[in-house]
């Protein structure tokens, strides 16, 4: 066992560690709310705000399984695909949370009203100080056991140089996700195209847009360069992590969005008023899950290519790997 390998072992129970205080605080929300001795969140009915909350359980659920299958020998028995959604979903939820995390603890992001429906307002300040710590701890933690992971499993994936894989006709997801990259990098910058109320932004909606922008135009430039083949001598680990997390991010975030979306523009509470346009925003996290969907599909073809062409071209460098 390598060095990097032990970091990774050692993340990844830190991961499972500290999603632990989350998964509790969300149990404690659910059953408080149905006992009626903890508030709803504003915006939502009993049974919207108890559903909301189990989804949330079970992500915990799994974000925990998934960092322990990453260090344990069971997880190298689970099927790939499994595991691989699971990472790739999971590092793009977590490239958005650890920036906005460390941000908000230097700056109060939390000023005026977003008006997303998604935070409990009577939170106590220690719960919110656990809900950040847990993010941040398993953002840092999977941000190495993941790597580590996919390194044991799949190592032909970080042989080599770009150029040595064949070169393909650039996907239309990559341009797709660049698209809705830069919509939401326009809104970061200020821009009020498609935004039907300026007054409700407020920094934290001002962050998560720069960083979703900044991940959906990297992670469609790593796909793109990956599928021309150039630079030829660029490492191979660079353009597909790059790729990697920013379909993740693409998919995670808007495939979490929409059906929130979709249930003000349907219900239209009152109490509840998104900065965009609900149309806009509908087709923009449309778009986003459509294009990190492809885009992931992208990097599971090129690896099978990539695996054939290393089996048959450099035995000798897989040799080195195992060894």
């Amino acid at each position: 066992m390598d060095r990097w390998d032990q970091v990774g072992r050692n993340a990844a129970y830190g991961a499972a560690l500290a999603l632990s205080p989350y998964l509790l605080i969300k149990v404690s929300w659910v059953v408080g709310s149905l006992m009626g001795v903890l508030p709803i969140g504003k915006g939502f009915g009993l049974a919207e705000w108890v559903v909301l909350n189990t989804v949330t359980v079970g992500m915990a659920a799994i974000g925990i399984l998934l960092a322990l299958a990453l260090v344990r020998p069971w997880g190298m028995r689970i099927p790939g695909a499994l595991v691989a959604f699971c990472s790739w979903v999971g590092s793009g939820f977590l490239v958005s949370v650890l920036p906005f995390g460390l941000f908000s603890a230097l700056v109060d992001v939390g000023g005026g009203s977003q008006g997303d429906g998604g935070d409990d307002p009577a939170m106590p300040v220690w719960e919110g100080a656990l809900v950040e710590c847990s993010f941040v701890g398993v953002g840092l933690g999977l941000a190495l056991a993941v790597p580590a992971y996919l390194r044991r499993r799949w190592p032909e994936a970080f042989l080599g140089r770009v150029g040595d894989g064949p070169r393909t006709v650039p996907p239309w997801a990559a341009v797709v996700g660049a698209v809705v990259g830069v919509v939401w990098l326009y809104w970061a910058a200020g821009g009020t195209l498609g935004i039907a109320h300026p007054a409700r932004r407020n920094s934290a909606w001002y962050v998560l847009a720069a960083v979703w922008g900044f991940w959906a135009v990297a992670g469609s430039a790593g796909i793109w360069t990956v599928a021309r083949a150039r630079p030829a001598r660029l490492p191979r680990w660079l353009p597909l992590t790059f790729g990697w997390v920013g379909s993740g991010s693409l998919f995670a975030w808007s495939a979490w969005k929409l059906p929130l979306v979709l249930y003000v523009a349907l219900t239209g509470p009152s109490d509840v008023t998104p900065p965009e346009c609900l149309a806009v925003a509908v087709v923009l996290d449309l778009c986003a899950v459509v294009a990190g969907e492809a885009m992931m599909r992208t990097l599971v073809r090129t690896r099978i290519r990539v695996a054939a062409s290393a089996s048959h071209a450099l035995p000798e460098v897989a040799i080195r790997v195992e060894s």
